[in-house]
């Protein structure tokens, strides 16, 4: 039967192996819905006051919601909703879907289309990027293309949120009119489009039919070219025609000249592929990767595709160095056991246990939906050290009885009757730390759900295995100690080291008993201590991960024009490729959605990978931000490419700090306050802020009593303008593939505002020309490029990087007393947003998890003693852990970040067991009638040998993952780290501290604190 359950753990985990998913954390991804509206030309206020308010009003009213945030730029509104993370993201669709219906009415009438949403995170990286460049091809047909027949199928695969096209040069017709030659005619704008929509029509002609056959009709209408407008007639003038060659230029072009994309410096077509929220990263680029051959396979003559960025590489080879690592920390593992043992088969029965543990996890895994990933792979390299360590006190103390000359069947049924109970306790209790985490919510809830079920299954599994195959294994496999054997060198020479450090401790625990009072000070010391170093300590969030990607955020003067950003951008653009570890940079400038505006751009940095990479990714950004700074008139800000996003604003760096305000004015007074102040701060760097005010506003002030005298209305001369300056739709171009735009506009080189009203001439009902400089003047003044929202609320988000070696509590701190000593009104509310919100949730609730874990662990040992006295000596070393753990991470320099903190929960699992083991022997050696100190020292002397084979085999599985090498080792390394380091600490003091408390509790009871189950003492007592 024994080997049939075992079977079934294997058969079910390699099952569940197959079926797991490949990602690089847990789903930790807020549910995430972006809203973006379209009104092109119309200014940000208005786009803010007319569609963002409305609908925002109307999603307030949506369950769920923790998070709204809008961005109002020209022509653009984009709305951010994240939901709880319990929500699911189909019925919040439904949701904002319904609430979208509701709002409609309410917005503009001259919305070109209905509010749009998708399920994806704006704030997101992509997951990958598909590059499109030729020499041969236009880029506008290399876009058609790319429209035509890559995007649609890409945005329908499952998982996929949206596909953005970067640097977009989709086809266009540019009417761009003379407004002298229009002057000159007599003629407005507004006839010039008259005369285009009128040439180019769609309208259907219908059908003729007589009794013998019928006919479709059609009739010439539609104009597909551009060269084709220049013939159309405007008017007739003396009898002669007035073409829209005479007044105007029609040219081949594209609807927004304003956003470019370049790839090493040669123009290019880029397509960002986002993934939604709860997809897996590592499916949707397979996804995407299937249909390249058929992709490649149409592409037009003379234009390459080529794939940059992909997260899913650096995903799969963390995943291979964690595979490798677990491998490596069983074989060290399965060493240290031969060592302690000395004997090949005594070593084969752990070596066997292993791997059905580790495998039968898996199971669990698929059953809760798991995925292999560096928190479920890390959870399993920890738990090869613990899952043998229940078959090493059942191996160790039957071979305990086969060396005192019992056969191996006898000391087999005898040695695991004796430490069933201990067995049990350990695997129970060291379970019962991660009970109060399936309780946590949030992204640290997240985390340590996954980490905790994984190694929660592992543990009991091999409590299941230590209970049956392993003294099973014992009685057949197990020979009789022959003590005349020689063994090698190697193995001598471990025993006689090892034999002399059980003396040398004997000799230490004997003196150390005698002075009780210093130990119990020691004792009382470390609590102490841990208290004071864990307020200590600085606090993190996640550790920078090393993907070999950087994203970069560009910004010029808010008033700069698109022609001056891309000059600029391209001297940074090519100062980073110059760099010697990166391999490729694909820079992008201008508008396409509300979080960005012609004065900003982005930059994506390929790096090489680590083996031919000396420098970390935060070396090379430092190395990078100075050679970029010396370019004048840009700034740029860089941020490596991160696993875990968790902000849903799309800002120029890592970390948010969010104010916000009813009212406007207080909000963009004091907000300029606080960034200065913020750059004072050494802690943080790269500070700036989305408060761009300093735009240049040309306000037509329109006179309204002459405007009303000559007839005409502030809405006509509005329209005329945007005919002129508003990249004004027309007419649209029905072609077989797709539509295209045709798009009026004055000519850009008339740029003198002043002349431009004298040029632009309105008619009169009267039929009468009326310059507009007649019934308007114009007036400069600041505006802002974007107007934000959070909350429904008018905000400003400062945002930041950390300086080198700081952590984010530190430089949360430093902010919060910046915010008091620049004195903000209490009208100005203050929050961090993003992952600095989600962080000060997580470093609030850090306390209680620590305590709810330790008072599970005291609640199960309870009950499983049947005594209040015995779990506080169980736990009385968990200080010393702590000690261990928090010393190392300062001696290393890192942060007691969300990871660490995985490791100081697992270390209050772990430490325990040494403890149990000598208590639990104890009390049997006072059931049979030995005083407290000798039945604690005999326990501690007889168990040291378990208790250090348990400890090193612990360490051993953690060794690997603190050396932090190979790809993604920036995140497992802290765990590993605290695990070792606590483990250290507390296997030195936790030997003499638990055996003192243990006496000194039995002298203030005044009793024999010792039973267990009620079972456990019947059977105990000799049957007369």
């Amino acid at each position: 039967m024994t080997i049939l359950v075992m079977a079934s753990f294997v058969l079910a985990g390699i099952f569940g192996y197959k079926q797991l998913p490949v990602a690089a954390v847990p789903r930790v991804d807020f549910p995430t819905i972006q809203v973006q509206a379209q009104l092109p030309g119309a200014s940000p206020e208005t786009m803010a006051a007319s569609v963002a308010s409305i609908l925002e009003r109307q999603f307030a009213t949506i369950a769920g919601v923790t998070t709204m945030t809008s961005t109002s730029s020209l022509g653009n509104t984009s709305i951010v909703l994240q939901f709880d993370l319990n929500r699911s993201i189909d019925g919040a669709a439904l949701d904002v879907q319904s609430a979208i219906s509701s709002a409609m009415r309410r917005l503009p009438a001259e919305l070109p289309t209905p509010p749009s949403f998708r399920k994806v995170n704006p704030a997101d990286f992509p997951v990958m990027f598909l590059a499109l460049k030729s020499s041969q091809v236009r880029l506008s047909d290399v876009d058609a293309f790319s429209n035509r027949a890559i995007l649609p199928r890409i945005s329908t695969l499952p998982g996929v949120a949206q596909v953005l096209i970067f640097g977009s040069q989709k086809y266009a017709v540019r009417v761009r009119a003379n407004l002298d030659q229009l002057a000159v005619r007599g003629l407005t704008l507004q006839e010039l489009q008259n005369a285009i929509v009128n040439a180019n029509s769609s309208k259907p002609v219908g059908a003729i039919a007589d009794s013998r056959q019928s006919s479709i009709l059609d009739a010439t209408g539609p104009i597909n070219k551009a060269a084709d407008y220049m013939p159309v007639i405007v008017t007739w003038q003396n009898g002669a025609p007035v073409r829209i060659s005479d007044v105007a230029t029609s040219i081949d072009s594209v609807e927004n000249d304003k956003v470019a994309t370049w790839l090493d410096g040669t123009r290019a077509i880029v397509l960002a592929v986002y993934r939604q929220p709860d997809a897996n990263t590592v499916e949707v680029v397979d996804r995407v990767k299937a249909m390249l051959p058929a992709i490649q396979a149409e592409l037009p003559t003379g234009v390459e595709i080529s794939v940059l960025n992909d997260r899913s590489v650096s995903i799969r080879h963390a995943i291979e160095d964690v595979q490798f690592t677990l491998c490596l920390a069983g074989l060290l593992v399965v060493i240290a056991i031969y060592f302690f043992l000395r004997s090949f088969r005594a070593t084969l029965i752990p070596a066997i246990a292993l791997p059905i543990s580790v495998v039968g996890t898996f199971a669990g895994m698929y059953v809760c939906g798991h995925s292999i990933d560096n928190i479920s792979l890390l959870a399993l390299t920890l738990a090869v050290g613990f899952v043998v360590d229940d078959a090493i006190v059942m191996l160790e103390n039957i071979v305990r009885h086969i060396e005192a000359g019992e056969k191996p069947m006898e000391a087999a049924f005898k040695g695991s009757k004796e430490v069933g109970f201990t067995i049990i306790s350990m695997t129970l209790s060291l379970v019962a730390v991660f009970i109060p985490v399936l309780f946590m919510g949030g992204v640290v809830g997240r985390m340590f759900n996954e980490f905790g079920l994984v190694i929660s299954f592992a543990i009991l599994i091999s409590g299941v295995v230590s209970l049956t195959l392993t003294p099973m294994l014992c009685s057949r496999l197990l020979k009789p100690i022959d003590h005349h054997e020689k063994h090698n060198f190697l193995l001598r020479s471990f025993e006689w080291s090892f034999n002399k450090v059980t003396q040398g401790y004997t000799w230490a625990l004997k003196r150390t008993v005698t002075v009780p009072r210093l130990v119990l000070a020691i004792t009382l010391g470390t609590f102490v201590l841990t208290a004071i170093m864990f307020q200590a300590i600085p606090k993190g969030f996640f550790p920078t991960e090393d993907i070999g990607q950087i994203s970069g955020a560009t910004v010029g003067p808010d008033d700069a024009s698109f022609d001056a950003m891309v000059a600029r951008q391209a001297v940074l653009a090519e100062i980073i490729k110059r760099d010697p570890d990166v391999v490729s940079v694909i820079s992008t400038v201008g508008g396409g959605n509300a979080a960005s505006t012609v004065n900003s751009g982005r930059i994506f940095v390929t790096l090489r990978d680590k083996p031919e990479r000396t420098d970390s990714v935060t070396q090379v950004i430092a190395r990078l931000r100075r050679a970029t700074s010396t370019v004048p008139g840009i700034n740029v800000f860089f941020q490596p490419v991160q696993s875990i996003n968790i902000a849903t604003t799309q800002t120029r760096a890592q970390y948010q700090f969010g104010m916000r305000s009813s009212d406007l004015a207080v909000l963009r007074d004091y907000a300029p306050r606080m960034e200065e102040r913020m750059r004072r701060i050494p802690t943080i760097q790269d500070v700036n802020s989305d408060l761009q005010v300093k735009a240049r506003a040309t306000v037509i002030d329109v006179d309204r009593d002459v405007a009303s005298r000559l007839g005409l209305s502030v809405d006509q001369i509005r329209l005329l303008l945007y005919s002129a300056f508003g990249t004004r739709q027309v007419s649209t171009i029905y072609a077989p593939d797709d539509t295209y735009q045709v798009i009026l506009e004055a000519d850009p080189r008339y740029a003198d505002i002043n002349e431009v009203l004298r040029r632009i001439q309105v008619r009169t009902p009267s039929g009468a020309l009326v310059p507009l400089d007649t019934v308007a003047k114009r007036n400069d003044k600041p505006t802002s490029l974007t107007v934000n929202h959070i909350a429904q609320l008018p905000s400003v988000i400062i945002s930041f990087n950390l300086a080198p070696g700081v952590a984010l509590g530190e430089a949360v701190q430093d902010i919060t007393a910046a915010a008091t000593e620049v004195g903000l009104p209490q009208s100005v509310a203050i929050s961090f947003e993003g992952s600095a919100q989600v962080f000060q949730q997580a470093v609030a609730n850090q306390g209680m998890l620590l305590f709810a874990a330790v008072l599970v662990i005291y609640i199960i040992l309870g009950i499983l003693y049947e005594s209040f006295i015995h779990p506080l000596t169980i736990l009385s070393g968990l200080p010393s852990a702590g000690i261990g753990a928090l010393a190392i991470l300062m001696l290393f320099g890192m942060d007691l970040s969300v990871i660490a903190l995985i490791g100081v929960v697992m270390l209050i699992g772990i430490v325990k067991k040494n403890a149990i083991m000598m208590v639990d022997f104890a009390i049997e050696r006072r059931a049979q009638g030995a005083t407290a100190e000798q039945a604690i020292v005999e326990a501690a002397q007889l168990r040291f040998r378990p208790i250090m084979m348990t400890t090193t085999c612990a360490l051993l599985g953690a060794l690997p993952i603190a050396i932090g090498a190979g790809a993604g080792a920036e995140l497992r390394q802290p765990l590993g780290i605290t695990v070792v380091g606590g483990l250290m600490v507390s296997q030195l003091l936790t030997l003499f501290i638990t055996p003192v408390v243990y006496m000194w509790f039995d002298r203030l009871t005044g009793v024999k604190l010792g039973s267990r189950w009620r079972w456990r003492r019947r059977a105990a007592t000799p049957a007369e």
